[in-house]
């Protein structure tokens, strides 16, 4: 049986995954910074984590998972210019930043909720961790790390031999071309704020006094401070969405090895891939290509038919948002969940040993770094394999959901509709088989059919729907 392999970004390629600590994960995931409504690519990013969360449970682990709410700090450059996206959604919406963040923050959850997400055993915002990120700060400033200049303090990434290996060479490349223009009084480009001053004269609704001065800090520090807090000096994973991986993520790493003098902080990086809209990745930026929950909602799309939808494809892979493709996860989900009702019912038993084969072969779809597609296609072979019961297929789906969260567990069967001329043409067939007159059955059998009509049959009698 397959042992759990995660693609890794920091070095490239699949690694068999080691825990830190035997039989226990720790897990860090990005999170939002709440100035706005989360939309679907972003969502992307924690059913990703969400399908990690529950694969490394379903393998016997005991994971601590947290996830941060960013709601100060996140400027709208990442080269350290800009307004900070919490002001500046403030002064637009003529609300406190603080209002601003709660409100976003709640219909965040919400939205992880409708699609079965697995709560994180702990959230935690920037601003209720102010003073651990300048003892963060201070730290980095006594090992010479840091320098200042008339807007703030910055790390000095010259002095970290090992910055910015996460990146592929061409983004870091790319990346700090982009971030020149920017440099202004920074040593190199790619230095980053890990303090901002506030200006004078400004006003500002999120600002703390500091050792340097009042201001607030910069993006990285937060999720460097905040995840050392709630997971220790060094924790197995962490996952963020590909959009990380040339600046947000090298500059918590540099950071956080500096601060706490380890290398590698984290061992495994892990990188969700974009939602495509069109040509162009789903993103706050896309105007009116900007889909949320709400948005489906509106069109009779389940939420849980958008977890589907992202399943069917890898995590790590650029995926193509379409109504088409949309509509055609939630009619697959209901078929699927229509099955699930039907085989609770149905107490028939065979087939033990391609249950077991077919439970491996799901272990093994997930070993193999996550693939959700590969795993979805083994739960569909249980339910149309003629070699297992009834009780075998559904036990195999339950166990199924407790990685995939699509609802099959909490699958009922339907009314059964009430149809004269349909009933009695079911209780034709019965009878026919009763008394081992197979060949009216199959006639009265393919009469259903032809009039649309889907037979089960179980120990309990059969059922029938439309199809």
């Amino acid at each position: 049986m397959s042992e759990l392999a995660l693609h890794n970004t920091l070095t490239r390629r699949k690694d068999p995954f080691v825990p830190l600590e035997p039989d226990s994960v720790r897990i860090y995931s990005c999170g939002p910074t709440v100035y706005s409504r989360q939309h679907l690519g972003n969502l992307r990013a924690y059913v990703f984590a969400d399908l990690l969360n529950r694969t490394l449970r379903y393998f016997g682990y005991r994971v601590k998972h947290v996830i941060n709410i960013t709601d100060v700090g996140h400027l709208t450059s990442d080269a350290d210019s800009g307004d900070d996206k919490m002001e500046k959604a403030a002064r637009e919406s003529r609300q406190s930043a603080w209002d601003v963040a709660a409100k976003w923050t709640a219909v965040f959850r919400a939205d992880l909720a409708k699609l079965n997400f697995r709560e994180p055993d702990v959230w935690c915002k920037a601003t209720d961790n102010i003073p651990e990120q300048i003892a963060m700060i201070r730290t980095l400033e006594e090992k010479g790390y840091t320098y200042r200049t008339s807007d703030g303090i910055y790390f000095d990434t010259a002095k970290d031999p090992h910055y910015g290996e996460l990146a592929h060479t061409a983004l870091a490349e790319q990346e700090t071309q982009e971030r020149i223009e920017h440099a202004g009084e920074k040593r190199n480009p790619a230095d980053f704020a890990l303090w901002k001053l506030s200006r004078p004269g400004e006003s500002r609704q999120m600002e703390w006094d500091s050792p340097w001065g009042r201001g607030f800090p910069g993006w990285h520090i937060e999720c460097s401070a905040m995840s050392v807090k709630h997971l220790g000096k060094r924790f197995d994973i962490h996952t963020g969405g590909v959009d990380h991986i040339p600046v947000h993520h090298p500059n918590e790493i540099a950071q956080s090895e500096a601060a706490l003098g380890v290398h590698p902080w984290v061992p495994y990086w892990l990188h969700g891939g974009w939602l495509m809209f069109g040509d162009s990745k789903l993103s706050k930026s896309t105007g009116g290509s900007v889909l949320n929950l709400d948005a489906l909602l509106e069109t009779g799309v389940d939420p849980l038919a958008y977890r589907y939808f992202l399943l069917g494809g890898h995590y790590r892979q650029q995926l193509a948002f379409s109504e088409e493709a949309i509509r055609g996860a939630q009619a697959s989900r209901e078929r699927l969940l229509r099955r699930a009702a039907e085989l609770r019912e149905d107490g028939s038993s065979r087939g033990k040993a391609e249950q077991a084969e077919l439970r491996a072969r799901f272990r093994d779809a997930l070993a193999d770094d996550l693939n959700a597609p590969r795993a979805l296609a083994v739960a569909w072979e249980a339910v149309r394999s003629d070699a297992l019961g009834g009780r075998e297929k559904w036990e195999l789906l339950q166990e199924f959901d407790q990685v995939l969260a699509l609802g099959l567990s909490d699958a009922k069967p339907e009314a059964q509709e009430v149809d004269a001329e349909i009933d009695a043409l079911v209780r034709a067939r019965d009878e026919a088989r009763a008394g081992r007159n197979w060949k009216r059955a199959d006639e009265l059998r393919d009469e259903l059919k032809r009039r649309g009509i889907v037979l089960t049959d179980s120990p309990q009698g059969t059922r029938w729907r439309r199809g």
